[in-house]
């Protein structure tokens, strides 16, 4: 399935604290954890996600510091700061304010009008 890049630009932020919120991490494991998160049906690459992690951190929603894996490779490593806890928080209310508009319009679609999943 493709995922138009509105959507996926729309949803990277938030996605991207949601999973710092849980711990940190690096990116080729938040890259894997959007895959796992998703079904699969999000392919996020490496030219898309550091981008977005330089832009969070040069905001404060992010911080980072360089590490060595016990592989011995070196990994710069992501963590959510509060003022990041604080801008997921404003993004899910606002995520839920259009989930719940949506759910309305789709909801009130007459069969034939139908999106093709009800």
């Amino acid at each position: 399935m493709h995922i138009d890049k509105d959507l996926v630009a729309a949803s990277a932020t938030p996605l991207v604290l949601g999973i710092l919120a849980d711990g940190e991490s690096y990116g080729y494991a938040l890259i894997k954890r959007v895959n796992e998160l998703s079904g699969g049906r999000m392919q996020w690459t490496d030219g898309m996600l550091y981008p977005l992690l330089h832009r969070l951190e040069r905001q404060g929603y992010v911080s980072a510091d360089w590490r060595v894996s016990d592989g011995g490779r070196r990994r710069k490593h992501y963590a959510i700061t509060a003022a990041g806890r604080e801008v997921l928080a404003e993004r899910h209310r606002q995520w839920t304010v259009v989930a719940e508009a949506l759910d309305r319009v789709w909801s009130g679609m007459s069969p034939g009008m139908s999106p093709g999943w009800a």
